[in-house]
């Protein structure tokens, strides 16, 4: 019964309330944690059947191990990705991992898109000056998106959506993926190789998932292929990008801008509050293990890095505390759990 469910919550932050809030009505025994899931607070799960994790937290093998031996017989994400989980190793342990695969497409969609207006349009440059008196436009130019040549990398739920809003602009829309969705082509969309959008598109955006096949598909030789000042976006997954290639992209200026909701680094650093970190000894201003990269990049006047919210709109919230709440009796009635994730063949 789901009154009696063993249910352990990682990684709760203030955002979550409504989620927990709902797991909480149908799973009223739960454990809400503020820990993220690592091979230390593993332990924390001992006696639940069920577990319940965010995009971070640490589902590797060795983790997994401590989970099975714990009694954990289901994982649920409450995101889409599960590039952190030992997918193989669950279905060794017997363990069903269920994820959300679709909360809310447009959310993310929408993000990548203000991404790419408020680097065009020098939006946070502009906000800036004004706040210190300055109305100066210099500097301050940007371009039409109607007409611009846009490339859209993969072109499931998200990447449709963004093309579709591309399309709104007036842009023409390159996309590449491995699979062709006839929805895409319908809106006037052209599918081409990655090399060809890359050579011809102003602004690039990835919508891709992570996979051996896509990690760091963004690198220097790719880069090299860009037309010269072309705008990054990447909502998707941070491993998609090399980090250190596009930062020597940026300083050579074969990359004109780079907006960013994901990095390759960020468990352990986003969704945590950093602001009031710092080492106990004299004269440090920032904490042991600073991610010089992550730092670098912020520094950047033509980046601009936000915190993994993309997905953070209350219309996703609901989506992911319903779809996450039907995971779990699915698991418990012994249903056919459409949504879980099956390890690759």
């Amino acid at each position: 019964m789901a009154d009696d469910l063993a249910l352990a919550i990682f990684s709760v932050r203030p955002y979550d309330r409504y989620v927990v809030g709902e797991l909480l009505k149908s799973f009223p025994k739960a454990k809400v944690l503020d820990a993220p899931l690592n091979v230390n607070t593993a332990m924390l799960a001992q006696d639940c059947t069920a577990i319940n994790v965010f995009v971070n937290d640490d589902l590797s093998a060795e983790v997994l191990d401590l989970l099975a031996g714990y009694g954990v017989k289901c994982i649920t994400l409450r995101c889409a990705g599960f590039d952190r989980v030992d997918i193989v190793r669950a279905h060794e342990l017997g363990i069903t991992v269920l994820r959300v695969p679709a909360y809310s497409p447009y959310a993310v969609a929408e993000h990548a898109i203000a991404l790419m207006m408020a680097l065009n349009r020098q939006v946070v440059k502009a906000h800036s000056r004004v706040l210190q008196g300055n109305f100066d436009l210099s500097g301050l130019v940007g371009f039409d998106m109607h007409g611009k040549t846009v490339g859209v990398v993969g072109t499931g739920k998200i990447g449709q959506c963004a093309a579709a809003i591309l399309r709104g602009f007036g842009c023409e829309v390159l996309v590449y993926d491995v699979f062709e969705n006839q929805e895409v082509k319908d809106m006037g969309c052209v599918y081409v190789s990655l090399d060809e959008l890359l050579a011809r598109s102003s602004i690039i955006s990835l919508h891709c998932p992570l996979l051996p096949s896509t990690r760091h598909i963004i690198n220097p030789e790719s880069i090299a292929k860009m037309k010269r000042g072309a705008m990054v976006i990447n909502v998707s997954r941070g491993g998609l990008i090399d980090t250190k290639a596009v930062l020597d992209g940026l300083k050579s200026r074969q990359i004109g801008s780079l907006g960013m909701d994901v990095y390759e680094n960020e468990a352990g650093v986003f969704f945590i509050d950093q602001s009031t970190m710092s080492d106990d000894q004299p004269g440090a201003s920032i904490p042991e293990g600073y991610d010089t990269m992550l730092g670098s990049l912020m520094a950047h006047p033509n980046v601009l890095v936000t915190p993994h919210m993309a997905f953070l709109t209350q219309d996703a919230i609901e989506k992911i505390a319903s779809v996450t709440v039907e995971n779990l009796k699915e698991f418990i009635n012994g249903g056919p759990c459409g949504n879980k994730v099956l390890p690759p063949k």
